[in-house]
């Protein structure tokens, strides 16, 4: 008899190990959760997005904002972020030659065009002699922004020049005499009530209000190579599962319906 008690309260404890272990690893899988940088505007406001289609799939996304592009780069080397959302290829590519890190692109995210944004200025016939714009002072975005005033055709830049590398002192004509300001991409909308026209990233536009109908008068090209927005992680946490899920989630067609509706063509899915 006490056999046999002794034996069915075993067997109740490893039943009762067992549920308890199942559930344990169930309430783990529940409350998976990654952290991903975005900039404020609407990189964080996609990246929500995409966070309640995660949560759906058993995914919590903590979503970090940045007003900076430094800072989400280095927070998601320094292991404080999962995946970062937020920056063409071309800045990431720069960002680990000057930092010496192994940050790299895992899928597409959206494409935003750099423009010209004026409170005074309507057309680019219509830019005045000695005009001020201002550009971002980060490397890839200022050649960018020197590139697009190229393209325009009020400056030329010295031959073989990119993106990547071109400074100010690249200019080798600039008929208009345009005064060139660097200023942090943030502070670029701002800035219009100091200069003629300024050259900013779209996800600044949008974050400020400005409105890209009624105030920009020259864009970048969509299929230019920095328009393309990208997810981006660390090498050794690319194929992460919680990562690729947040990466299915993102480019999910709720998201993209969402980009449709809130941006009004001004950002577009990139898959």
């Amino acid at each position: 008899m006490q056999r046999r008690l002794f034996t069915r309260r075993v067997i109740a404890l490893s039943v009762a190990t067992i549920f308890s272990t199942l559930l344990i690893g169930c309430q783990q899988e529940k409350t998976a959760e990654i952290k991903v940088g975005a900039t404020a505007g609407p990189h964080a406001a996609i990246v929500n997005e995409a966070a309640k289609q995660a949560k759906e799939q058993g995914l919590n996304v903590k979503v970090v904002e940045f007003t900076d592009y430094i800072g989400p780069n280095a927070s998601l080397n320094d292991g404080a972020l999962d995946v970062v959302v937020y920056q063409h290829e071309p800045f990431l590519n720069n960002f680990n030659k000057q930092k010496g890190t192994h940050l790299k692109k895992i899928a597409d995210a959206v494409v935003q065009p750099m423009g010209f944004y004026s409170n005074r200025v309507k057309s680019l016939e219509s830019v005045p002699e000695n005009a001020k714009v201002s550009i971002p002072n980060d490397p890839t975005n200022g050649g960018r922004a020197l590139l697009l005033l190229q393209a325009s055709g009020l400056i030329k830049l010295k031959e073989g020049v990119t993106g990547s590398t071109a400074t100010i002192a690249d200019i080798v004509e600039n008929p208009k005499n345009i005064k060139v300001v660097e200023l942090e991409a943030a502070q670029l909308p701002r800035s219009l009530d100091d200069v003629e026209f300024a050259s900013i990233p779209m996800n600044y536009v949008i974050s400020s209000g400005l409105s890209p109908k009624d105030q920009g008068f020259y864009f970048e090209d969509r299929k230019a190579p920095f328009a393309l927005m990208i997810i981006a992680s660390r090498e050794n946490n690319a194929k992460d599962p919680n990562v690729q899920k947040f990466v299915k989630a993102y480019q999910s067609e709720k998201v993209r319906q969402f980009i449709d509706k809130e941006f009004k063509g001004a950002v577009k899915a990139a898959w």
